[in-house]
């Protein structure tokens, strides 16, 4: 299950909006919103937010308890 609030979390850190990240990853801002709300990004949308975002430990984030 995706930790939605730690993924927001590290946008902030990085300086970034949500219609940042979803512009850098491919989608809509809409399409973002909604994929953080039912956390449902796919592994190449995965991938991608991981390197945008300089994330050390993506199990923490994409696979939360």
């Amino acid at each position: 299950m995706l930790n939605t609030n730690a993924l927001k979390g590290e946008i902030k850190r990085n300086g970034l909006t949500i219609a940042q990240v979803a512009a850098e990853i491919g989608i809509s801002e809409s399409t973002m919103s909604r994929k953080l709300k039912y956390g449902s990004f796919g592994i190449e949308e995965a991938e991608k937010l991981i390197s945008l975002l300089h994330i050390a430990d993506p199990c923490a984030i994409f696979f939360a308890d």
